[in-house]
């Protein structure tokens, strides 16, 4: 179905900003949800970030709201992560994915999709 590529990690001192892209290839139809997630070392994969592919419907973690915006470019096949005020925290390897389900979902189960990931170092 759908390829997806990220790209835009890399090393960053806290405070710093970093715009993370995700480059998909084949159709990307208006009812799936492009997500973003994240997984530290030894931890879990967390959810980041989402939005609906043909409407401006988004959804951000309590963690990450105020400080990274999902957006996309749907004439590039684009979802993008703009993160603003990184923490150590932050650090992770960041994960794009797609849900082909009808529901607006945070689930990593619902994805179907996830790219190879881009690493996200923030030094303090």
């Amino acid at each position: 179905q759908v390829q997806l590529v990220e790209s835009g990690g890399g090393l960053v001192q806290a405070g710093g900003s970093l715009r993370l892209s995700c480059a998909a290839s084949g159709r990307i139809f208006s009812s799936y949800t492009m997500g973003w997630f994240r997984q530290a070392p030894g931890k879990e994969r967390e959810f980041v970030a989402n939005i609906m592919w043909g409407a401006d419907h988004t959804y951000s973690a309590d963690s990450v709201k105020g400080r990274f915006t999902i957006s996309r470019d749907n004439a590039k096949n684009t979802v993008y992560l703009q993160m603003n005020n990184l923490r150590p925290e932050d650090t992770a390897v960041y994960y794009c994915a797609v849900s082909r389900s009808s529901l607006f979902s945070i689930r990593p189960q619902d994805f179907g999709s996830w790219g190879q990931g881009t690493q996200v170092t923030v030094t303090s």
